[in-house]
């Protein structure tokens, strides 16, 4: 049995995400970012995509890291988005340090591309060629693929609206506008995309311990340079998280825990067909993970 440890992105974020972390990772981020760290996860810090994305980062490694040393070991690491760097980070592609001040440029990137009036909505209960009908000439693109009837839609308010209408009176389940003020995963970040592209290349990347597997084309990545234009270019390209999912449990994966905060990938992986256990880490608790970790494993 191998294990699968996943990495949230936007969205799951909340105040005071960052209190009680175990670990040094918080003293490790202080070192890099100076007090900043220190405010990150204060309700109106997490208004902004620099913020967000650096408290995701240091929250998925601090507790990754702490079932590391209590003997539960990831085969497989895998993030949505933002959590792709953590995810790096544990398989040991990317140095903690690195992955700071990368994820500090990507967003500060990203907002300053779109400051306001885009983002990404959720549609539940439609399959992807509805989305794709629903979407075409509207100004919309599609963004995350994260189960077989929820697609995720990124682009202005304005159009992202006029398709969530579309939506609901083509039979949608339900349509929400996700805690993300950027449009993710399309064209439209391109040109963020390629400036931080020209940041990795002052950044040597590793080749992974354990299994990296991409949340942006469902591929096992072992190459650094592939990793790095993985993580560079992941803000561009389409989520495709049913897809990793399989993959992993192509690869006899059978344990999908997912790092705080939240537990939205615990819910996606198990509407892909998962063949074994997923949980959140957050809302299970360390004892009964490790727990879980040991039995199945025995």
């Amino acid at each position: 049995m191998k294990i699968l440890f996943t990495f949230p992105g936007q969205g799951t974020q909340r105040p005071g995400m960052l209190q009680a972390l175990p670990g040094n990772e918080i003293n490790e981020a202080r070192a890099v970012l100076g007090a900043e760290v220190d405010s990150l996860d204060t309700s109106e810090a997490l208004k902004h995509t620099r913020a967000v994305q650096l408290a995701l980062l240091i929250a998925g490694v601090a507790w990754a890291r702490e079932l590391q040393r209590r003997g539960v070991q990831a085969d497989i690491t895998s993030g949505l988005s933002i959590g792709a760097y953590p995810a790096a980070v544990i398989a040991g592609a990317l140095d903690f340090r690195d992955a700071l001040r990368l994820v500090a440029l990507r967003g500060d990137l990203m907002e300053q591309a779109y400051p306001q009036g885009y983002g990404l909505t959720a549609i539940m209960g439609l399959t992807l060629p509805q989305v794709e009908t629903l979407v075409a000439g509207s100004g919309a693109y599609i963004a995350n693929l994260n189960a077989e009837t929820q697609i995720v839609i990124a682009g202005s308010d304005e159009a992202m609206a006029q398709v969530a209408q579309r939506a609901l009176a083509k039979g949608a389940s339900k349509v929400q506008r996700l805690a993300v003020s950027v449009p993710s995963h399309c064209a439209l970040l391109d040109a963020p995309a390629k400036k931080l592209a020209q940041a990795f290349a002052d950044v040597t990347l590793s080749r992974p311990q354990c299994a990296y597997l991409s949340g942006s084309t469902g591929r096992v990545l072992w190459q650094p340079e592939k990793i790095a234009d993985d993580l560079a270019w992941n803000m561009a390209r389409t989520v495709r998280w049913q897809e990793a999912v399989i993959a992993a449990n192509e690869r006899d994966a059978r344990l999908a825990i997912e790092m705080p905060p939240g537990g939205i990938l615990t819910c996606l992986t198990r509407q892909a067909a998962w063949n074994g256990e997923s949980l959140s880490l957050e809302r299970s608790g360390v004892d009964v993970v490790l727990h879980l970790a040991k039995r199945l494993s025995a």
